[in-house]
């Protein structure tokens, strides 16, 4: 069945639908849910050689769709089975949580196969929605969590707008709305003022979506306010789907053209804003966000090149933020008993609290960091060289030169996790299941092995691409 990996998310959401109609206030749904998400997992894979188009080819099924959606479902399943449940959401939301993020991921999945920008935006808006939902579910104790989503959704209803309002602009241009029509046409009118405008309103939507300055003022504020559960679904998930569209979005423009120039700008202001704000932050979720407006600065220094090799390192270096970023929040998780935000400080002493979190952590942190033989290290170098190949020296250099800047406050992170003086609060030692444990393990060696092994990622990549 060719839409089986669709039809199975459908079905898991009105599961939980029904789930949360019939089930008391003392249900636990993390077992169905977990159990779900294994599922989409499975589906994804099984799914991975389809082919097919709905609609008239305004939803098309190709490897690389199929790619991002096996991504997906791997980081669906990785946050569900974080831990022992929701510790930062009222227990009460359990179910209807599981539901929202359910059909979050189904609009994530029908995104990246879209080939109309109505599919496309529509997609956009099943997935936005439901990601607005889960940010005021946090607790009450914390008190952020209502401000975090009036601002995440007042911003992302503004980049929706504009996006909408960038479409039928280029609709009223090119006079289609089908990305393969779009892609023969549009490089021609994008040359246009018209054109260029019409296409950079478009992109709002999903700059929003991956934090690319200057439409990254929501990202700490609700990285901050959101349960940790939520704050790495918002860190990684959207993140996916939105540099799948904007792989198929750039095409539009052309190679060479004054927008990729445009993106190249907003490129290097991202990396080079993220990584300074990132410096004076204690509250590691308020670091992940100012380092994650990097990390889209990255991203998009391997889309703007429109070559084959140039998506495939862009695609290979969200597979590797995908996992780094998780086994940082797998982290925060585990040591956070009851959902509160974890500081630097409250990182001091962990190897000896938890030597297996304080070594995720490190992977992790080295990753992002750009340390080899991590994924981080990998992934930076084929966005760079495909940036250079693409004869925008320039960046190459701004991209390096901020590698070096985040390499300080990633190791800030480690040090504090292996300082030898930990304080008499942190004494205490980590208790974590023991799968959670190997959860843990799972991080390291999958942080390790998409590092080792860049040429076949790239390949296969290449190949779907």
């Amino acid at each position: 069945m060719a839409f089986l990996h669709e039809t199975y998310l459908a079905v898991a959401a009105l599961i939980l639908f029904l789930s949360a109609i019939a089930c008391s206030k003392n249900c636990a749904p993390r077992g169905l849910a977990l159990l779900l998400s294994a599922g989409a997992v499975v589906t994804a894979f099984m799914s991975l050689g389809a082919t097919g188009e709905l609609f008239q080819g305004t939803y098309r099924l190709d490897l690389f769709s199929q790619v991002f959606k096996v991504l997906l479902a791997i980081g669906f399943f990785l946050i569900v089975a974080f831990g022992e449940g929701l510790r930062g959401v009222d227990s009460e939301n359990s179910t209807e949580y599981y539901l929202f993020l359910t059909i979050s991921v189904l609009g994530l999945t029908f995104m990246v196969s879209a080939m109309d920008l109505l599919t496309l935006y529509i997609a956009l808006e099943v997935s936005s929605y439901s990601l607005y939902i889960l940010v005021p579910l946090r607790d009450g104790r914390q008190h952020k969590q209502v401000e975090s989503g009036i601002k995440y959704i007042l911003f992302g209803a503004i980049a929706s707008g504009v996006s909408l309002f960038g479409m039928s602009y280029v609709f009223g241009l090119a006079h289609t709305v089908n990305l393969a029509d779009l892609a023969r046409i549009y490089p021609a009118i994008s040359a246009e003022p018209m054109g260029f405008i019409a296409l950079a309103m478009t992109f709002a939507s999903f700059f929003f979506k991956l934090a690319v300055f200057p439409f990254h003022q929501w990202t700490p504020d609700v990285y901050e306010g959101a349960s940790n559960e939520t704050t790495a679904i918002i860190a990684t998930l959207p993140k996916v789907g939105a540099v799948a569209v904007l792989i198929r979005l750039t095409g539009l423009a052309g190679s060479g053209s004054n927008f990729t120039v445009f993106l190249a700008i907003l490129s290097a202001l991202s990396m080079t804003y993220g990584n300074l704000a990132a410096l004076a932050q204690t509250d590691i979720k308020r670091l992940l966000a100012f380092s994650s407006i990097s990390h889209a600065g990255f991203m998009l220094a391997g889309i703007l090149s429109n070559t084959i090799g140039g998506q495939a390192s862009a695609t290979y270096y969200v597979c590797g933020y995908l996992l780094m970023n998780l086994a940082l929040f797998f982290v925060i998780y585990n040591l956070s008993a009851n959902g509160d935000n974890v500081t630097i400080e409250n990182l001091r002493g962990l190897h000896k609290r938890s030597p297996l979190l304080a070594f995720t952590l490190a992977i992790g942190a080295f990753g992002l960091a750009g340390i080899p033989p991590m994924a981080g290290f990998s992934g930076k170098l084929f966005v760079l060289t495909s940036a250079l190949e693409s004869h925008n020296l320039w960046l190459v250099i701004v991209g390096a030169l901020n590698t070096a800047v985040a390499v300080f406050y990633y190791l800030k992170m480690v040090r504090a996790a292996y300082s030898p003086d930990p304080d008499a609060e942190g004494g205490e030692t980590v208790a974590i299941s023991l799968a959670a444990k190997a959860l843990g393990v799972i991080f390291i060696i999958a942080i390790i092995a998409v590092g080792a092994m860049p040429g076949f990622f790239i390949d296969l990549l290449k190949h779907g691409i």
